[in-house]
């Protein structure tokens, strides 16, 4: 990619193809379930200060506004925000956002405070720099805070294409077909993610994947199955491996190593 990806263009076709199908519900299942065990991370009477980074519709962080944390929601899609806003105040949670118009890369110059939770959810495939745009966000994050990454998995693309028999397209690297307008162009390989986080001083504590076996299951609508059976078992399965490194997406999340000065004020105590 050659510049950040803007969806202005196709919003209402990413919002009902993405969060408004089975594939949305899963993945919205099982991250949220790593999303509860961040909260364990914090008091529990803690108000928290989320970073939704270009966050679209904020279907994971009005979750999170319900529950009383605060939220900074930023996405370069306009059109994004505007259906982000509607949700919001039918949810009766706009006193809990502030929603900026900008990019990932840019957001240091609206926030007030450091934000105690990154949400970074499938946005960094999107960009024209991943690992410098994740380093860069990352800095903003307050010291023994929460970075959560969701990423597009170039293994997972892989074995798609493979299980898929198209094996001449594997052997010409897999270029992007632009018919495809939801599909990200590449994936992010897992090991550099992590790297990239590491380097950040992040120290991993989870990694789940998304969507271990759901999208290469040849026809959900033959089998002897229920959705809430494949549900319940891409739950069962995600944290294990090697279901985890053949997710589509790969959701890893850390802490910042540096401790926080409530964290200080504990040790002197």
């Amino acid at each position: 990619m050659t510049e950040d990806k803007n969806f202005d263009d196709i919003a209402h076709k990413f919002v009902k193809n993405i969060y408004g199908s089975g594939k949305g519900e899963i993945r919205q299942a099982v991250v949220w379930q790593d999303i509860e065990q961040i909260q364990h991370c914090f008091p529990p009477e803690q108000t928290l200060h989320i970073l939704d980074a270009g966050g679209g519709v904020a279907p994971m962080s009005r979750h999170l506004a319900a529950r009383g944390h605060r939220v900074t929601l930023c996405d370069l899609s306009s059109q994004m925000l505007d259906l982000a806003r509607q949700e919001i105040e039918q949810q009766g949670l706009l006193a809990q956002y502030q929603l900026v118009h900008s990019s990932v890369q840019t957001i240091g110059d609206h926030l007030s405070d450091p934000p105690d939770v990154i949400l970074f959810h499938a946005v960094l495939e999107w960009t024209a720099e991943p690992e410098q745009v994740l380093k860069d966000l990352l800095k903003q994050l307050r010291p023994g805070g929460i970075a959560s990454v969701m990423f597009y998995n170039q293994t997972g693309l892989l074995f798609k294409n493979l299980v898929c028999g198209n094996l001449t397209h594997v052997e010409e690297g897999m270029p992007h077909r632009k018919r495809f307008k939801l599909q990200p162009p590449k994936g992010l390989q897992p090991e550099s993610v992590y790297r990239w986080m590491q380097d950040s001083d992040i120290i991993l504590k989870g990694k789940t994947g998304v969507r271990t076996f759901h999208d290469y299951m040849r026809d959900t609508n033959i089998g002897d199955f229920t959705f809430e059976q494949v549900m319940a078992l891409e739950q069962q399965l995600c944290r294990q491996e090697p279901f985890v490194s053949l997710g589509r997406y790969i959701h890893v999340w850390g802490q910042h190593s540096a401790p926080s000065n409530q964290d200080k004020n504990k040790d002197n105590g």
